[in-house]
């Protein structure tokens, strides 16, 4: 065995600074790892000793990271979070079940019409969607994937943009009559959430205000349904309506757009180790839908 080799202290003692430097705390250390405070301190105490530098400095209320604590732990986390990543490509069993949280609309009009080419790439995967309603169910949820809305920062998670989201009223071919010009005179939808709105629109476009919405839905699918149906002229999400543009349901108004900052993000936690099956998962929802696929 070299002689670097036999320097280097126990990978268990090693854990256990990293667990309670970044705790802040024995015992919540102990509860991580499932050792008890004692068994903490000990290993800690060990490594100490072991280095010939002082880690810790104790307190009557706890501990604190000594200067060479503070500067040996960024080094200790990335070589074991490169160690764990390491070990998760090489030897972890292939996932066979991912789940996914999302809106009722990002699933179904998103995600449902690239399934066919996930199942060709990932025919060994089964995927599970959880529905979510409100910002808050995400902090509920345990899953491998959730799509989120916003500006693709969010604490310990990695993000990537599915599509770029930009907006065109939008209405059915019936309810225009042949009267494409006209359509201000028309019905308006409008989606609650955080997208934009028709308020938005005409600050942009220079028009008069609109009148109130007649109809509100609290899903863009429920509103794109509706717009289908020649209930109205609804403020589209282009990315979210190409199906229906595509085959004529729905067309366009105009061909200004407006474009939002937000939008919406594959996201997965940041800490969590890769598998095999994320990347190719990931880039099944970032290309096209089947039907535009050549």
């Amino acid at each position: 065995m070299s002689e670097s080799r036999q320097s280097l202290p126990p990978l268990e003692w090693i854990r256990v600074f990293e667990a309670a430097a970044r705790l802040g705390n024995f015992t919540a250390a102990a509860n991580e790892l499932g050792l008890t405070q004692a068994a903490v301190s000990q290993r800690i105490r060990n490594l100490e000793l072991r280095l010939g530098a002082q880690l810790f400095t104790r307190q009557a209320r706890g501990v604190t990271l000594s200067t060479t604590g503070e500067a040996w732990l960024p080094h200790v986390q990335a070589a074991l979070s490169q160690l764990l990543h390491s070990t998760a490509n090489l030897f972890e069993a292939p996932h066979g079940k991912i789940a996914i949280a999302a809106s009722s609309s990002i699933i179904e009009l998103w995600i449902v019409p690239r399934l066919s080419r996930i199942g060709r790439c990932l025919p060994h995967v089964q995927l599970s969607f959880e529905t979510i309603q409100h910002l808050p169910d995400y902090e509920r949820s345990e899953v491998d994937f959730e799509i989120r809305f916003g500006t693709g920062s969010w604490p310990q998670r990695d993000a990537q943009r599915l599509f770029v989201e930009e907006f065109a009223p939008v209405a059915s071919p019936a309810l225009l009559n042949g009267r494409k010009g006209n359509w201000h005179e028309q019905p308006l939808i409008a989606v609650s959430g955080p997208r934009i709105g028709w308020r938005d629109w005409t600050l942009q476009t220079g028009q008069p205000l609109p009148p109130v919405p007649s109809l509100r839905f609290d899903t863009f699918a429920q509103a794109l349904r509706a717009a289908e149906a020649g209930a109205g002229i609804l403020l589209a999400s282009l990315a979210l309506c190409n199906a229906a543009l595509e085959a004529g349901t729905l067309v366009r108004l105009t061909d200004q757009t407006l474009r939002m900052d937000a939008g919406y993000w594959i996201t997965w936690p940041r800490a969590r180790p890769a598998f095999p099956e994320r990347q190719p998962l990931v880039d099944c929802l970032l290309g096209p839908a089947c039907s535009q696929a050549v």
